[in-house]
């Protein structure tokens, strides 16, 4: 069992966590044919207290560090979900009505990518998606090759939405990781044999 995410402690602050939410998936067939193994895919995410809502505050260390904490945690969590090894991965947040994009881009970028990557052995860029959305909204969370983004058969995403998140005054934080390409990957270009594995890109 991982460990329980209650608050994110930073040494800016502390932020809240109502819940923690985890998305499951095995693709075994799709079109009509089954896949030559199944297809893993997980999202895990958290609802948080957003302490800037309603706020005009142009000093987000708070979230950034929270980004970074959350990053660690989430993606822990997510490699021991998989039953293969992690081979793609993404990142989405979305906002309520009461705060700003912006607070979503604090967790994002700054700090999340770094500890995501170490942990999961990464090299690229995590592609990312933010959004202001009320309850229950869907997200499409980006997912592409951690080590080579330009590998097409990974280009993919991961569709989630939690019932009751975020609310006004919440922020919506989740990450994705899957374990192979998409069902019957054909559309040619680099492809995962040959990729050097140095740039993130190629």
């Amino acid at each position: 069992m991982h460990q329980e995410l209650t608050q994110i402690v930073t040494a800016a602050g502390t932020v809240p966590v109502r819940k923690t939410v985890i998305h499951l998936e095995s693709v075994v067939a799709d079109g009509g044919r089954a896949v030559e193994r199944p297809v893993h895919r997980a999202v895990v995410g958290a609802v948080l207290r957003n302490p800037f809502a309603g706020v005009v505050d142009d000093e987000l260390e708070l979230l950034q560090e929270a980004g970074g904490v959350f990053g660690e945690w989430a993606m822990t969590v997510a490699v021991g979900l998989l039953p293969g090894e992690v081979k793609a991965y993404g990142k989405a947040g979305v906002v309520g009505e009461s705060g700003e994009l912006e607070h979503v881009a604090a967790l994002l970028h700054p700090r999340f990518g770094g500890p995501t990557r170490e942990i999961a052995g990464g090299i690229s860029i995590l592609p990312s998606v933010k959004k202001r959305g009320g309850t229950g909204c869907t997200v499409d969370i980006p997912v592409h090759h951690k080590t080579a983004m330009k590998i097409r058969d990974y280009f993919d995403s991961v569709t989630v939405s939690v019932a009751d998140a975020p609310l006004s005054d919440e922020l919506l934080l989740l990450l994705a990781v899957t374990d192979g390409p998409r069902p019957h990957p054909r559309m040619g270009g680099l492809r995962e044999a040959d990729a050097v594995g140095e740039d993130g890109v190629n």
